[in-house]
């Protein structure tokens, strides 16, 4: 017993006992002295912080990005310096809309997100498993949100909501076809591809801006379930990611994902005929092929979920030398509320924790605050303030500036150009890149999540998909009759709860 590592106090004293407390006699009432007592109960009601408003309930593991190809003619970010390069990286994966102790396969939008630990810096690469989002404007991103949450009289999901919001937001489609599709379900996270899905920009090292695209293919192939799969799993256990990806990585079969880009020059996305900017658009492959960047791997579990996966905080507001932003306006948006809500659910230092520490040299003015548990490095004991007198002391550095974002247009609220373009690779996706059997299962897949709903919704929704093509509002009609006749039947209002299957 002598070996054996002693329990002590969280000032590091030792501690007699972790199992009774202190009492006046065998039968007496408990102690106030007994601070220790006081200390377990006190802490145990401060376990938990908030959890994320989306992507509440999520996976995580540890690895390394491997340089394969030089792309320097691109960016010049010190990460892809040099073919062989690796660098540090912490992923998280997650759904968007359920709660944390939601089942983990439940047909959604999955996110994908992983902070590079570069010498210059963390790099966050902050992205979902889809290319596309429901919307291209972060003012309908809250109430987008809100459907996706409980309805606030019978706290119950509501397709109602749902289907309303989108047959009125056409911009939706696309997402919407790649969610009800076979791929809606991905089996686990290392059987889904990642992606940017917004417009980034990278530039090299003589100044010249290129627009891309971040793509992450999986390595393990693409495995799903049908929504009867899913259905049968989560009886079994609500936690088959959690299971899958931390067995997987314990028995050392390690997920991997080839790292791509695709590149447009800057001045090209002037005379384009689709918005290259538009979160709800991809680019053609033929037209801006992949280029491979390297290999991720995540070869390792956290030792503590709370402190690594918990806590990471991820934002695109953490970008490097080398990696820039766009006008996409999504973009835009979420670089400011991304920080925003670390600092409102893990506080104003969140920054300085273990997940999200940079491994370089930090040196900032930023003082005091609740939890400022780590010392100001600023270069020099008297600048807590800038400018100051004190050679030592942090300076900006002119070097790391970026070329400027060209940006042209009068400041206004601007709306879709052309509203038939929502339409249009909805339309090559069902028409062209999907079987008859991926049709068949996208209509009863929709039709299934369609079927609480209203007829004024439900007809609202069919006459999105008409536009997009004549066969996907029939094939969902017809799969409503069989799949949503027996709930359609009970009318949704306003004014009376949501049916559920």
């Amino acid at each position: 017993m002598s070996d054996r590592t002693k329990l002590t106090t969280s000032a590091g004293a030792p501690w007699v006992s972790n199992e009774t407390s202190e009492t006046a006699g065998p039968r007496g009432p408990v102690l106030m002295q007994d601070y220790q007592l006081i200390e377990k109960l006190a802490h145990q009601n401060r376990e938990r912080i908030p959890e994320r408003t989306v992507h509440a309930k999520g996976w995580g593991a540890q690895g390394t990005f491997t340089v394969t190809n030089d792309i320097t003619k691109y960016s010049c970010a010190k990460l892809f310096s040099e073919i062989g390069k690796q660098t540090e990286v912490l992923s998280r994966w997650s759904t968007v809309a359920g709660e944390m102790g939601a089942a983990d396969a439940e047909r959604d939008v999955r996110g994908f997100s992983l902070k590079f630990y570069t010498e210059d810096g963390n790099w966050d690469m902050v992205g979902n498993n889809t290319p596309v989002f429901f919307v291209r404007d972060a003012y309908k991103f809250p109430d987008f949100i809100h459907t996706q949450k409980r309805h606030p009289r019978t706290n119950l999901r509501s397709p109602e909501a749902m289907f309303d919001f989108w047959g009125r937001s056409p911009e939706c489609i696309h997402q919407v076809t790649i969610l009800m599709s076979d791929r809606g379900i991905p089996k686990n996270p290392a059987h889904m591809n990642g992606y940017g899905s917004h417009t980034y920009s990278m530039w090299n090292a003589d100044g010249e801006r290129f627009w891309v695209k971040f793509h992450f293919k999986t390595l393990q192939g693409h495995k799903h379930y049908t929504n009867a799969e899913a259905e049968a799993l989560i009886g079994k256990t609500r936690e088959s990611y959690q299971e899958d990806l931390f067995n997987m990585i314990e028995e050392g079969n390690f997920p991997k994902w080839r790292f791509m880009i695709q590149v447009m020059p800057e001045k090209e996305a002037e005379n384009l005929d689709f918005n290259p900017f538009d979160l709800t658009k991809v680019w053609p492959h033929k037209d801006y092929p992949l280029i491979e960047v390297g290999i991720l791997e995540m070869n390792r579990n956290p030792d503590n979920y709370f402190q690594m996966v918990e806590n990471a905080a991820y934002s695109p507001s953490n970008k490097v030398l080398g990696i820039g932003y766009s006008p996409d306006k999504m973009l835009q948006a979420r670089v400011f509320s991304y920080a925003d809500a670390h600092r409102y659910r893990l506080g104003t230092h969140y920054e300085a924790l273990p997940a999200n520490a940079p491994k370089c040299p930090v040196h900032h003015y930023h003082k005091d605050g609740p939890m400022r548990f780590f010392p100001a490095e600023t270069g020099h004991p008297d600048a807590y303030y800038s400018p100051n007198q004190y050679e030592s002391a942090a300076v900006a550095d002119p070097a790391a500036a970026e070329p400027p974002l060209r940006i042209n247009g009068d400041a206004d609220r601007y709306v879709q150009e052309d509203a038939d373009a929502d339409y249009i690779q909805p339309r090559a996706l069902y028409a062209e890149v999907m079987d008859d059997a991926e049709r068949d299962r996208l209509h009863h897949n929709m039709a299934e999540a369609m079927g609480p709903c209203s007829e004024a919704v439900t007809e609202r929704w069919l006459a999105v998909l008409g536009r997009v093509h004549p066969d996907y509002e029939a094939g969902v009609r017809k799969a409503l009759a069989t799949d949503g006749s027996d709930v359609n039947a009970v009318p949704v209002t306003n004014d009376s709860p949501v049916p559920t299957k």
